[in-house]
């Protein structure tokens, strides 16, 4: 009878260690050293990860919770060994500007260097960003949609926008129209998951726009599931929980303005084709209208701000897909009720803030951020951009964008409300 139980017991544990020491592999290594590794953004099969079957108790993940989380801990602390050669080379190669493209000499670069007060500063100002964010998500008369979902009812695609580096334990919400391509760069150099000729970058500008944002770049939580298998959400928690966690966000309206003029304003194929069109047949009342971009605009025929408005305002447009990323909320982007972000970043203080981030993540030295183009949306152009949407659409779009604003400390716009 003793055999037969040991026997049996072994033929559950065996199984359950070889799925911890692959995930514990894929962590130490895999991440650091192969997922990626390519001169161009292609994407490598990992495969699944075993997961347990449906018959299993699944009660006994909680057993290994701290055994997991003591791995997973110390594979940061050994990535770090294990590329102390590559960041000392990043040290060297980021220590002085290299004017080595386009967009470099457009951008420009701000070496200048930030004393301790304005250190202290930045402390006092993380403090209240996260004070007031916790107060509104537990806040029962401040509703939203999605608000009192826990993490789990989240599902995995739209988990899409969290990019992590096992490297050095960060974790990264990405919003469009908020410096985010310049912050995949950094998360690019820093996880080291896009080679130039056998090398990982060392500078974010170096990296080409196109890779950038190609979804294969980079690691983010709703590929877990073909990595890790039904392991997948206990390790997003274990590693939320470890990891430092940041988001950069901006004035809500502002934002609207922004993304309106980069996808709409400017020659844009498949934004034309996906959003341009149908608006301009639903709102401008335009038939037979041309199949590319570039013969719309020799024609005069684009996509006027009052359109936009009225399709974020418009209820089909949510019944037929979700808002498209550059638009859509940034609660439904990053879930901040759901995941206690550690640091919490301003377009409006992007400089100020992507120092002292870096100062905290530890990397300073390995790497400066580069600023955001010098024409960026103003604040101050709200009223311009506004004056001709009628009242009664702008209180429309305030609700519809009104827990972006509150959780994330931006003034509510009185005077866009107001007759």
């Amino acid at each position: 009878m003793t055999k037969a139980r040991w026997f049996r017991l072994s033929v559950v544990l065996v199984p359950i260690l070889m799925i911890l020491l692959i995930i514990v592999y894929w962590d130490n290594v895999g991440t650091a050293n192969f997922y990626l590794h390519t001169s161009f953004s292609r994407p490598h099969s990992s495969g699944a990860v075993p997961g347990i079957g449906e018959g299993e108790d699944w009660e006994a993940l909680r057993d290994v919770d701290e055994f997991l989380a003591k791995l997973l801990s110390s594979s940061v602390k050994q990535n770090s060994s294990i590329s102390k050669k590559t960041e000392q080379l990043l040290v060297q190669g980021s220590s002085k500007p290299v004017a080595s493209n386009l967009e470099e000499n457009v951008r420009g670069y701000d070496w200048s260097t930030h004393d301790a007060r304005a250190s202290l500063d930045q402390e006092k100002l993380q403090v209240e960003r996260q004070r007031t964010l916790r107060e509104f998500c537990a806040n029962s008369s401040f509703t939203f949609p999605t608000k009192e979902r826990s993490f789990d009812d989240i599902p995995n695609y739209e988990l899409n926008h969290l990019i992590v580096d096992d490297r050095h334990g960060i974790i990264y919400c990405y919003v469009p129209k908020v410096a985010c391509t310049n912050w995949k760069r950094v998360m690019i150099v820093l996880s080291e998951s896009l080679l130039d000729q056998g090398v990982p970058y060392r500078d974010p500008l170096d990296i080409p726009r196109e890779h950038v944002h190609n979804t294969s770049t980079h690691l983010t939580f709703n590929k877990f599931w073909r990595r890790y298998g039904k392991f997948s959400r206990h390790l997003m928690k274990i590693k939320l929980k470890k990891y430092t966690k940041f988001l950069f966000v901006r004035d809500p309206f502002v934002r609207l303005i922004s993304a309106f003029r980069s996808k709409f304003e400017l020659e844009n194929e498949e934004f034309y084709r996906r959003f341009a069109i149908p608006m301009l047949k639903l709102y401008s009342n335009h038939t037979n209208l041309p199949t590319s971009v570039s013969e719309a605009f020799g024609a005069g025929l684009k996509v006027s701000f009052s359109d936009f408005i009225q399709y974020l305002l418009d209820p089909r447009t949510e019944k037929m897909a979700p808002f498209n990323e550059h638009w859509r909320q940034v609660y439904r982007l990053c879930h901040p009720c759901q995941i206690d972000y550690d640091f919490i970043g301003k377009l409006e203080t992007l400089d100020e803030d992507a120092a002292h981030l870096l100062q905290l993540l530890k990397v300073d030295r390995l790497l400066r951020f580069p600023p955001s183009y010098r024409n960026r949306t103003a604040s101050s152009w709200e009223d311009d951009w506004f004056a001709k949407i009628p009242l009664a659409w702008r209180r429309q779009l305030y609700k519809l964008y009104e827990a972006d604003f509150v959780l994330f400390g931006y003034p509510k716009p009185e005077n866009l409300l107001k007759d």
